[in-house]
């Protein structure tokens, strides 16, 4: 054998995988002639490990539930969904307000895409302690991101849902002896000028409400939390109402959207209110 031939012999292997790519057929890239261009289509249920920032300590990590997207013009058949895939891990798992506009830029420079969107659920963790003996146990809420952007701007919405308490003020007022409660769920949902801690939100929130809950109260903060919220009676309507005064009043706050729903004690369905600024 020549030395040409060990060469040839020798490259074929690479050869022949380099000819066998070539010829895989790119069906995402033919001409759709339907002339309907769609607006959103990516990845949606995946999860992932990230970390977000905690105004307490730094970094919290934890787990989110993903979605990428991006236009797709009206003569591509179809996107290449990998490619979500490729900028999102390039971008590593720390994930914060500051480094989503690099995520959206990233996916418009991997598409040729004129608009990007990101969505973002994920659970975030607080240690709470009990209202009288102290003991520190861990509350669970939830947080999501959803962000979209069109050229160069950005546009970031962030969600927070907390349970609270609620004692009924009709009830209070017409019983001798206490008052109908429930566990109501408070969501919501901002625009800003400057970020938002998410712990902030949180506090805003439940302090609107008739009590905060906790995960673990030993029998004095029991006493305490009951007493606490026949004290302080709310309808969901106040609920809704208290949030959004404290809204207003929040310089960085540009838009808001906030929901309450009580799960009703006394009746088969549940109570539900909601405003929005604007």
């Amino acid at each position: 054998m020549t030395r040409t031939d060990q060469v040839v012999t020798a490259a074929s292997p690479q050869a022949a995988e380099a000819s066998r790519r070539h010829k895989l057929h790119d069906k995402q890239s033919e001409r759709d002639h339907r002339e309907l261009r769609i607006d959103k289509v990516g990845v949606r249920g995946l999860r992932f490990p990230i970390q977000v920032r905690d105004k307490a300590h730094s970094v919290q990590d934890t787990v989110a539930t993903i979605g990428l997207f991006v236009d797709l013009p009206k003569e591509f058949k179809g996107t290449h969904m990998s490619r979500f895939l490729e900028v999102l891990n390039a971008h590593g798992n720390v994930m914060h307000v500051e480094n989503i506009p690099d995520i959206l830029h990233a996916m418009q420079e991997k598409f040729r895409a004129a608009t990007s969107h990101l969505e973002m659920e994920f659970p975030y963790f607080m240690v709470k302690a009990a209202p009288v003996s102290g003991r520190k146990s861990v509350m669970d809420y939830t947080a999501r991101f959803d962000a979209a952007a069109c050229g160069k701007e950005i546009i970031f919405m962030l969600t927070v849902k907390a349970n609270v308490t609620t004692l009924c003020p009709c009830s209070k007022a017409i019983s001798t002896r206490g008052a109908h409660n429930q566990r109501g769920e408070v969501t919501v949902q901002v625009r800003f000028s400057k970020p938002i801690w998410i712990e902030d939100l949180i506090a805003l929130m439940e302090s609107s409400a008739s009590s905060e809950l906790y995960a673990l109260l030993k029998r004095e903060d029991e006493k305490t939390v009951t007493e606490r919220a026949y004290d302080n009676p709310v309808f969901v309507e106040d609920l809704v109402r208290n949030v959004a005064l404290k809204l207003n009043a929040h310089p960085d706050v540009t838009w808001y959207k906030v929901e309450a729903e009580n799960q009703e004690s006394i009746h088969n369905h549940n109570a539900y209110a909601c405003i929005e600024k604007g």
